[in-house]
């Protein structure tokens, strides 16, 4: 077990680097925590400080969820080797999950982090590049019809262990449960975000989504 434990905690470190905190230290202290929403995400950088920062932050927290994934669990460390009763697959996703957690709760940074939607995307096209396409078509579908990135992050995230059970059913046993717990970690982190939905006190991320068109011609 000591190779599980070890290979989660170098991707939890891996994830705790997060890409707005990062990015806003490079740009000369910015601390994307202290406006707009407070998250450490890239929604809220992009909100904040536009898209040339937004999608630093983006490579850098997408590229933490595909480095774990990819490199970690055949990597063999000098003195620990490969454990035999840990398997490759669960491997995959226990690294993965890790850096997720990572982002959420990066330990440089008093764990306050972001709601690990674009590492979750790292995470997923590494370690099943299949689920990508299906997600993202679904993620644009929900921001053009309702305009909220929280909900549709959350809904394209639950889109992958259904999608998963359609086209792949047993043989994907394994990963439908990662997929299906990662679902119910992103619906968390992004608890807020729903009940504002809820409350009615939400504001759409696009102005011009469908649902947002709607309601401006029924006034």
């Amino acid at each position: 077990m000591l190779e599980l434990g070890l290979k989660v905690f170098i991707s939890y470190l891996a994830g705790s680097v997060n890409g707005a905190l990062l990015i806003g230290q490079l740009a000369g202290g910015i601390d994307v925590r202290k406006v707009g929403s407070g998250n450490a995400g890239g929604t809220n950088a992009l909100r904040t400080q536009g898209k040339r920062f937004a999608i630093g932050v983006m490579i850098v927290d997408i590229t933490k969820g595909v480095l774990p994934v990819l490199l970690l669990p055949g990597l063999a460390i000098p003195g620990v080797g490969h454990d035999p009763l840990v398997t490759r697959e669960w491997l995959v996703y226990a690294c993965g999950g890790a850096a997720i957690f990572g982002h959420c709760y990066p330990v440089w940074y008093e764990f306050a982090g972001g709601k690990g939607a674009a590492t979750a995307l790292g995470v997923l096209a590494a370690a099943a590049p299949v689920v990508v396409l299906p997600s993202m078509i679904t993620w644009f579908a929900m921001l053009y019809t309702v305009g909220f990135v929280g909900l549709a992050t959350v809904v394209a995230t639950a889109v992958v262990p259904v999608f998963l059970a359609i086209t792949a059913g047993a043989e994907a046993a394994n990963l439908i449960v990662f997929t299906s717990a990662l679902a119910l970690f992103i619906a968390f982190t992004h608890r807020s975000n729903l009940r504002k939905l809820v409350l009615g006190g939400a504001t759409p991320d696009v102005s011009n989504s469908l649902l947002n068109r709607q309601s401006q011609k029924s006034r």
